[in-house]
């Protein structure tokens, strides 16, 4: 096979049979995937992943649905800027842009990792276009005193950190795999489609700047947080990997304590609960999606 035939071939239309489509935003280029039709249903991924991880949840609810997923800006097949800023409300602005120059109304949203504070910090600017949200392993709080966040923190912002993620490409190599609970659930070849996207070190500026980022936009993160009751009216479905090793079960807690109208599912796997259980989280969504049906 020549070389050229090889690049045609990723992505494999098989696990990823999506026309790409592309935004152009002020800061770059947003690539993203869109399929079927009627009430629209908004996938917000987190690092290290790209809309590949909601290629199950696209497929099987485009049949009934609006589906689109979105590449961040310097994630997956989207414009990788050679100077971004990368940090979470910068993608927040950027999905406010996509948002707005689509028009897009009634959004069910689907956020996951720091797709949450993403999606949602976008969502607390126009929140009259948001009607549900689905929330996945996320947090939307101040970080900065969480000894874990501290601990990682230390490590990304150390000689150490930076030569892990540019060099050896260690976000979607290493921590990845880390928080599957099962590493059987993650082939190689699925392995190798979030690796992929960062096959140099200029592509990895994005991975770089979101890790920075876990206690570095702190205060962000708690202003979000203190004006989450500008959505706590929407419908809310919480679907939640136990296993995980990153967003702890005490962070699941928190989000039933301040969202105690919220449907939530908990899942015996680990943070990436699209690629360990994707058909009960589809179930799970298709449910939730169906008690609203015609209203």
């Amino acid at each position: 096979m020549s070389n050229s035939s090889k690049a045609r071939a990723w992505p494999d239309s098989n696990l990823y049979p999506f026309e790409s489509r592309y935004q152009p935003l002020s800061a770059g280029r947003m690539h993203y995937i869109e399929q079927g039709s009627g009430e629209v249903l908004l996938f917000v991924h987190g690092t290290p992943t790209w809309s590949f991880l909601y290629r199950d949840f696209v497929k099987h609810l485009s049949g009934n649905y609006r589906c689109i997923a979105i590449d961040h800006l310097g994630f997956g097949l989207s414009e990788k800027p050679d100077c971004l800023d990368g940090s979470p409300q910068w993608h927040a602005d950027n999905l406010l842009e996509f948002i707005r120059q689509k028009d897009l109304k009634n959004i069910t949203l689907v956020v996951h990792d720091f797709g949450g504070p993403i999606g949602l910090g976008a969502a607390l600017q126009e929140s009259g276009r948001i009607k549900r949200v689905v929330l996945f392993n996320t947090w939307l709080w101040a970080t900065a005193q969480d000894p874990a966040a501290q601990k990682i923190d230390k490590m990304v912002n150390s000689w150490l950190g930076r030569f892990l993620y540019f060099n050896l490409n260690f976000s979607p190599k290493v921590l990845l795999k880390k928080g599957f609970a099962d590493k059987r659930n993650l082939s190689k070849t699925v392995h190798q489609y979030y690796v992929q996207p960062f096959s140099d070190k200029n592509s990895r500026q994005s991975l770089y700047k979101i890790a920075q980022s876990l206690v570095g936009a702190s205060d962000w993160y708690q202003q979000q947080w203190e004006q989450l009751h500008q959505l706590e009216d929407k419908e809310w479905l919480i679907l939640w990997g136990t296993q995980d090793e990153f967003i702890k079960p005490d962070y699941l807690t928190r989000w039933k304590e301040r969202l105690p109208q919220a449907e939530i599912h908990p899942f015996n796997c680990g943070h990436f609960v699209q690629e360990e259980d994707s058909s009960g989280a589809l179930d799970a969504i298709r449910n939730f999606m169906a008690k609203f049906k015609g209203a």
